[in-house]
């Protein structure tokens, strides 16, 4: 690739630190874990619809990525990058949202980590499967015990699998989607830079959320208490914007596979704040299975790369990224 054929050497390689890359990934998790509990009081008896919130969401968040992007002048995705910008689009930014506001307008927001726990694996094998990287056994069994360890966890907390409805198969498509958003979202990171990355992918959804949204003040004009538009707020500038930088630049210095597993503490927030917004309450149990999750979560994000793996496909090799300033 010619030096100024394309902005990719430029955003290799955030930081040179894997640490700096677990950071990164934590704080993203940590806004991302207000959002299940804060989509159910939005979205609850005699708040706003489900569709209002999923797209409403998307167009504050939009509006604040284009003003980003106008006033530092960023350089537009070139060729293939817009199919990746695409990918984002359809599974962050207009998947994920309107599927989870539409579960949980039948099921408590605590219910939805149980199938929500399943996206660190889920992120993970798209991943290693969209790159190079090859995690070592290590990686993999903590990563599967993570994930049985959370979904146990949350089963165990909120009543049974019975109790999930049919919002679970909702809240499971969610999941595909996202992980696919979140593994495509990474690679292109290392290219286009992080917060980039979500901006471009909220500008080429807007049209459709923007009439998703017209349509859905068209139908029911949207009321809520104001505990209920703080939570809408949220979802758009925490959730839909700054959670994604963070995120996405976390998984743009990687591994983007050992990255991805700390989500396994998300459950274990998620439900910490669904008892704090919402008055559920937690158990003895609710620390000993969060104990387990993070604890899997710690062995997975450590675990190494085996001598020899490759670095991810489709950005530079590290010889390259090394030589080249951070943004």
């Amino acid at each position: 690739m010619k030096g100024n054929s394309s902005a990719t050497p430029h955003r290799a390689s955030p930081v040179s630190t894997p640490r700096a890359g677990l950071a990164w990934g934590l704080l993203g998790v940590a806004a991302f874990s207000f959002t299940l509990p804060l989509t159910r009081v939005a979205v609850g008896p005699g708040q706003m619809s489900a569709l209002f919130v999923g797209s409403g969401r998307a167009v504050v968040a939009a509006l604040l990525a284009g003003a980003a992007l106008v006033v530092t002048r960023q350089p537009r995705p070139r060729g293939r990058q817009w199919w990746s910008v695409l990918v984002v689009a359809a599974g962050a930014v207009v998947g994920f949202p309107l599927l989870t506001s539409l579960a949980h307008t039948v099921t408590p927001a605590s219910h939805g980590t149980v199938v929500m726990a399943l996206l660190p694996a889920a992120t993970a094998a798209i991943a290693v499967t969209r790159t190079r990287e090859q995690p070592g056994r290590a990686f993999w069994v903590s990563a599967g015990t993570g994930a049985v360890a959370a979904v146990t966890f949350a089963v165990v907390q909120h009543g049974g699998l019975d109790r999930l409805h049919a919002s679970a198969g909702l809240l499971l498509a969610a999941v595909v989607v996202c992980a696919v958003a979140y593994a495509e979202g990474g690679v292109l990171s290392r290219a286009l830079g992080s917060w980039q990355t979500i901006s471009w992918a909220l500008v080429a959804a807007s049209p459709v959320m923007i009439v998703l949204t017209g349509i859905a003040v068209a139908g029911q004009p949207p009321s809520g208490t104001p505990a209920a538009w703080l939570s809408f707020g949220y979802l758009g500038v925490g959730s839909m914007f700054l959670g994604f930088v963070a995120w996405y630049r976390g998984l743009a210095i990687g591994p983007l596979a050992q990255v991805s597993q700390v989500q396994l503490a998300q459950p274990v927030l998620g439900i910490s704040w669904a008892a704090l917004l919402l008055g559920e309450r937690i158990t003895g149990a609710t620390v000993l299975g969060g104990a387990v999750v993070v604890a899997c979560a710690l062995i997975a994000v450590r675990s190494r790369q085996p001598p020899g793996a490759g670095a991810p496909s489709g950005v530079p090799h590290a010889p390259a990224a090394r030589t080249t300033s951070a943004r």
